[in-house]
C-alpha cells in the first residue's frame, strides 16, 4: 500500500512544486492565495470529473491519499454544484470536415529507375 502512496506522491510532486514556487515568488498574499485557490479548484474539478465519468468508488481511492478528509473535501458529499464544473477545460471543438474536389490528373509514364531499359 505504501508503494501506491509513494507513486501518487511522485505523480503529484510536479503540481505541488509548482504551487510552492508560486507561493515563494508572488509577493502579494492576496494574489498568492487567489492563485492557489484557482489551482486547487481546477485540480479538484478534474478529479471530480474523472470520478464521475469512470464511476470510481471514493473508498477505493482513499487508501492512496495521505488524508481521507482531503479526499472528501475534493470529491464533495454527492452533490454537484455549478461552480464545481466551471474549472474543467472544455475539449477543443472538432474540426469541420473539409470537402475536397477530386482532381483527375493525366497519367505520366514512369521513368526507369537506373536510366535505361534492360
Amino acid at each position: 500500500m505504501k508503494t501506491h502512496r509513494r507513486a501518487v506522491a511522485a505523480l503529484a510532486a510536479t503540481g505541488v512544486n509548482a504551487a510552492r514556487e508560486l507561493y515563494q515568488t508572488v509577493p502579494s498574499d492576496t494574489v498568492r492565495v487567489a492563485a492557489l485557490v484557482e489551482i486547487s479548484a481546477a485540480a479538484a474539478a478534474l478529479a471530480r470529473t474523472v470520478v464521475k465519468l469512470r464511476h470510481l468508488d471514493p473508498d477505493l481511492i482513499a487508501p492512496h491519499v495521505s488524508d481521507r478528509v482531503d479526499l472528501r473535501a475534493v470529491l464533495g458529499r454527492g452533490q454537484w454544484l455549478p461552480t464545481m464544473v466551471r474549472h474543467v477545460p472544455q475539449p477543443p471543438p472538432a474540426p469541420a470536415p473539409v470537402r475536397r474536389r477530386a482532381i483527375r490528373r493525366k497519367a505520366t509514364p514512369q521513368l526507369p529507375l537506373f536510366g535505361g531499359d534492360r
